[in-house]
């Protein structure tokens, strides 16, 4: 509720720290108290405790049973660390800090650097449920800064981590985790290349709306969105060739967009620099990226840097980008699909007739991807 009262002006602060536009927002701040009322259901109605009961049995042979009694309880204090591209529904108030408070846990969360006003805003409102709610005093905690966040991991209070970043950040955090003369878990959500197979009878039937939505996915949000597609893969064939062509055209026209911070926006430029400098990386399509906003891109890479392992393909450019990679046939498809790193998504653009002909590819992707699209 807290939340929701926050008004228009609130809003109007968050889409200045973070460009992100007001009808974005709206529908994120909803999203964000929607989930802490979710866990609050989930309270009261108890069953995440896993109660049980295993009553005795003293006549058992040989040995008589105890009585056995299980329910889960919180591990301790949480260490919390949102993100840049969801000021709300994955930062202060985000879904980690709403599990670990639905948990039992209190919560110290990393303010994030590129949405301070916003995080002490939500601080703000979160203080003030916790007061009407009767919840112990320091029941939930924030801090500032730069080079706050490894004193946080290792402290010994701490005892779980939540995480929603890059590959390397959330590697760094589970590294000095580990280290802890007590280790604890860390849960992170990662970035990701989220490869797009485009199957030949969808593009057949349907490659002019493909190469559209796809271009408009690339690009929605600016491409700053963890399960962005960034790796295009399709049979050599003369359909894939024309999707190729028609992408090309269209991200050509795409439009600049500002992005969240000017960190954002540079690791994007370093980013793209990589892959224009690659020997075996083509630019197909884009402006020179410069100036204070990025520019919408098109590469295509050669298969056999994906097959050899090529570290600059298993990395996200986090922006609007993508990358086209050509196989030859099915099997290289497979090949090149098993060199892949795990992911958060993978997607068939499929027709019944596909899903027939490469139901073989399904397993792959099953092992590889949290979620399968």
């Amino acid at each position: 509720d807290e939340l929701d009262a926050l008004g228009t002006d609130f809003l109007e602060i968050v889409s200045q720290e973070t460009a992100l536009p007001l009808a974005r927002l709206q529908g994120e701040r909803a999203r964000t108290s929607g989930q802490m009322r979710l866990f609050a259901k989930v309270l009261r109605r108890g069953d995440f405790l896993g109660a049980r009961i295993d009553t005795a049995l003293p006549e058992r042979q040989p040995l008589p049973r105890p009585d056995l009694r299980q329910i889960k309880i919180g591990v301790g204090p949480v260490a919390v660390f949102g993100a840049s591209n969801f000021p709300l529904a994955f930062s202060t108030a985000g879904g980690d800090t709403a599990s670990a408070l639905a948990a039992g846990c209190s919560v110290v969360v990393k303010a994030h650097s590129g949405h301070m006003a916003t995080a002490d805003f939500v601080a703000q409102a979160i203080e003030r449920a916790v007061e009407k709610s009767n919840m112990p005093k320091g029941v939930f905690n924030m801090i500032y800064g730069n080079g706050v966040g490894e004193p946080l991991v290792k402290h010994p209070l701490i005892q779980a981590v939540g995480f929603t970043g890059s590959l390397r950040g959330g590697r760094a955090l589970c590294d000095m985790a580990a280290a802890r003369p007590q280790p604890i878990p860390v849960f992170a959500e990662m970035s990701s290349i989220n490869p797009m197979l485009m199957l030949p009878e969808a593009l057949k039937k349907r490659g002019e709306k493909i190469a559209q939505d796809l271009a408009d996915s690339v690009v929605l949000g600016c491409g700053q969105f963890c399960t962005n597609p960034g790796l295009i893969l399709g049979i050599k064939s003369a359909e894939f060739s024309q999707l190729i062509s028609n992408l090309t055209e269209i991200m050509g026209a795409k439009p600049a967009q500002t992005m969240l911070n000017a960190g954002t926006l540079k690791s994007y430029t370093a980013g793209l620099e990589h892959l224009t400098q690659h020997q075996g990386i083509k630019h197909l399509a884009g402006q020179t990226q410069q100036g204070n906003q990025a520019q919408p891109q098109l590469f295509k890479a050669d298969v056999e840097l994906l097959l050899a392992g090529d570290q600059l393909l298993q990395e996200e450019i986090f922006g609007p980008t993508t990358v086209i990679i050509e196989v030859e046939d099915k099997a290289q498809l497979i090949t090149a699909l098993q060199s892949m790193n795990g992911q958060l998504t993978a997607t068939l653009i499929a027709d019944e007739a596909d899903l027939t002909e490469f139901a073989d590819v399904v397993p792959v992707l099953e092992e590889k991807a949290g979620r399968l699209l």
